[in-house]
């Protein structure tokens, strides 16, 4: 969510979610949802909620139809950042999750930025928090590369990149990557498929940078894009051919963009640039390569009597030949944040905050979006939604 940085914010309850008791499936096709319960959407006004209950992970069983919420669990979370500020291991056995805000000890009524990642064990039953560890300031978007070896995290009030090393359930620190100045907003970053380069949006000075990763050793090169307005999110297509770009804009009620960048040499560079409506939030790649889905606002957020206050709608693009086209949209909630695919594509799941559920939807051979009319209730709003990164299929 944008430009809550200084949002109030009640203090952080200590009681704990009842874990959902089904079983997770053997072979696990899993989603996780964050749940922050600090912030509602009155009117268009985000608020802060004093004694707030605990935020939320929800684990969400994608192997069966239709996907079931098997398990609920309290960790930190935040809408603040792009809603990518969860991130699995290939192996669907451990999560870390990111509070880009935290409520403040000396006064319950707002918030800070936080300066840890928690690291969850996706394995145990119930899933549980084994480490919580630290970042920079405001840490938000994160992203493991899909050898399971490393993870970066984007550190939206400092302008930094923190870098990890996963090692089974261990996660270290191996150091900071220095990217602009605080008021850049580092709000993503991602790995490109091959783990050689990470991409990260540079959303206070409409800045897409590259970062060079050799071993452990992550730099930041002179390669810099100007994809749109605000950068904010962003994902890589599994056959690392692509990434895209969301690029939120100012809030004022324009038609706002996505963009595509070409991957397949280098330098790398932004090839296409397209119109989405207002505010895109989420964005994520199809398990196919070939298609994204972006969640937009379309003014869902802004007051009943704004002359720009809309349905929120999910919509579905493709890629073809170095080109960006919509090809579907379906309406969702309110507020909505992320979104994420089954590992067979047919499935797309988009977070609503205001309603405090997910929506599941349903992708055509033809990428035609049907809303299937389930709605997966989770305790708090759906700030962030992410599966694990698979290779091409």
């Amino acid at each position: 969510m944008k430009s809550l940085l200084l949002a109030s914010v009640g203090p952080l309850a200590l009681a704990c979610t009842a874990f959902i008791s089904a079983a997770l499936p053997a072979r696990a096709q899993i989603a996780l949802s964050t749940n922050d319960n600090k912030l509602v959407l009155e009117n268009g006004q985000a608020r802060a909620v004093r004694n707030a209950a605990p935020d939320t992970l929800s684990v969400i069983d994608l192997s069966a139809s239709p996907p079931v919420v098997r398990a609920e669990i309290p960790v930190p979370a935040s809408v603040v950042g792009p809603p990518l500020s969860v991130a699995l291991t290939p192996d669907e056995r451990l999560a870390l999750v990111t509070a880009n805000q935290v409520p403040d000890p000396a006064n319950p009524g707002r918030t800070v930025p936080g300066s840890s990642i928690s690291v969850v064990d996706l394995a145990a039953n119930p899933p549980k928090v084994i480490a919580t560890v630290q970042t920079g300031a405001g840490p938000a978007g994160v992203s493991i590369n899909r050898a399971g070896t490393m993870a970066l995290v984007a550190n939206r009030a400092e302008g930094t990149v923190s870098a990890y090393r996963i090692h089974g359930q261990e996660v270290s620190p191996l150091g900071k990557v220095e990217i602009g100045p605080a008021a850049s907003l580092v709000s993503h970053v991602a790995f490109t498929t091959d783990g050689r380069h990470a991409l990260v949006t540079r959303y206070g000075d409409h800045r897409l940078d590259v970062l060079r990763i050799e071993g452990d050793k992550v730099t930041k090169t002179d390669r810099e894009m100007t994809p749109g307005v605000q950068p904010y999110g962003l994902a890589m297509t599994p056959d690392g051919h692509w990434a895209v770009v969301a690029n939120i804009g100012r809030g004022t009620g324009d038609a706002d963009t996505v963009s595509l960048v070409d991957l397949s040499q280098e330098p790398f560079r932004i090839v296409d640039t397209v119109s989405v409506g207002q505010t895109p939030e989420g964005i994520m790649t199809a398990p196919d390569s070939r298609h994204v889905a972006v969640t937009v606002m379309n003014g869902s957020n802004k007051p009943q009597g704004s002359p720009f206050h809309g349905q929120g709608l999910v919509k579905l693009l493709r890629i073809e030949n170095g080109r960006l086209f919509v090809v579907s949209q379906a309406p969702v909630g309110t507020w909505s944040q992320g979104a994420a695919f089954s590992p067979d594509g047919r499935t797309l799941l988009v977070g609503n905050m205001v309603e405090k559920n997910i929506s599941v939807l349903r992708v055509g051979e033809d990428g035609m979006l049907t809303d299937t009319g389930t709605h997966l209730t989770v305790s708090g709003g759906s700030a962030a939604l992410r599966t694990a990164e698979r290779p091409a299929r």
